[in-house]
């Protein structure tokens, strides 16, 4: 935050517009279209010290302004560009056009529609709703440098065997039994940081972040399940964790850390039985109660040596 000192305290500020809901559509001439649905969050740092303690406004950048420029700089994408692309033009903007600006903070979310296909072929404008999110992160400062990171949510994967948990610590209180055979579920939330450390250093890849996003993706899930024939054995949350984030890590040289979280979403075994009936439903790794509370936390950040999540 902009922090300043004034009358023996220290005030931090930053102001900004959030949930800006847009849809773009870009068209092309042969008749297939492009559809993202965006939800985009600005805040500014700026200096605007007197609109606090002097009731003066004149150097706030209106809410209402930043909701608008970004329908404005929406239109004037003339070609489809990825999220964090139109982030970067955004932040670049509010630090660039306002003297008073020092930082711009833009996230977006991307809701997840996706080219609807009939009788196995792609529809030219129809689309249906995915599940995971896509997200990100930027951070502009008025001298050019960056931060920016890109993620995922709601990432949800299961597989119904190739799973276990044992040798954990029990006392008294432990009643979970050790097993190599069980579900194992998560909804995985993931964040990555780029190392580009200013906006010179974008690379100018035409939807280099899109495609970067999916890779991602497709690595995470690969390496939850495994191979398609047999998959690969977890032998905990947090060892597929690992995993997953070294596998990103090793395979792209342009991100510098990732924070994986991995709640571990229970299927428990069902068992009913009754006095004069022992085994009305007996357990044979077939039937499942699922819930999701409450469920295990597992989360991690993997970095190279000196990146800074």
């Amino acid at each position: 935050m902009a922090s300043e000192k004034i009358d023996g305290f220290t005030l931090e500020q930053r102001h900004g517009k959030a949930r800006v809901r847009l849809g773009r559509v870009w068209r092309s001439q042969s008749g297939r279209h492009i559809f993202v649905e965006w939800t985009v969050s600005v805040s500014l740092l700026s200096n605007c010290l007197a609109a606090y303690v002097r009731d003066d406004n004149s150097d706030i950048v209106a809410t209402d302004s930043m909701k608008n420029t970004v329908y404005a700089k929406a239109k004037e994408c003339a070609q489809q560009l990825s999220m964090e692309e139109f982030a970067i033009k955004l932040a670049k903007h509010f630090t660039s056009f306002y003297q008073q600006v020092t930082t711009a903070i833009v996230t977006i979310e991307e809701k997840p529609w996706e080219r609807a296909y009939i009788d196995g072929q792609p529809h030219d404008h129809g689309f249906k709703r995915g599940s995971e999110t896509h997200t990100t992160e930027v951070i502009v400062e008025k001298s050019g440098a960056l931060r920016m990171t890109s993620g995922i949510q709601g990432l949800a994967l299961l597989k119904t065997t190739q799973a276990g948990f044992e040798g954990f610590i029990r006392d008294k209180y432990t009643v979970l039994p050790d097993t190599r055979e069980r579900i194992v579920a998560t909804e995985v939330t993931a964040s990555w940081r780029y190392p580009f450390e200013s906006l010179s250093g974008i690379p100018l890849q035409p939807l280099y972040f899109t495609e970067k996003y999916l890779d991602v993706k497709k690595v995470l899930v690969e390496t939850f399940f495994g191979p398609p024939r047999g998959g690969v054995y977890s032998p905990s949350v947090q060892s597929t964790l690992y995993q997953m984030a070294k596998t990103v890590l090793n395979r792209f040289p342009d991100i510098s850390s990732i924070q994986l979280k991995m709640p571990n979403l229970h299927f428990l075994p069902v068992n009913i039985s009754s006095k004069d009936n022992p085994a009305i439903v007996k357990f044979d790794d077939d039937v499942y109660l699922p819930t999701s509370e409450p469920h295990g936390s597992i989360e991690a950040t993997l970095s190279r040596i000196r990146a800074k999540m």
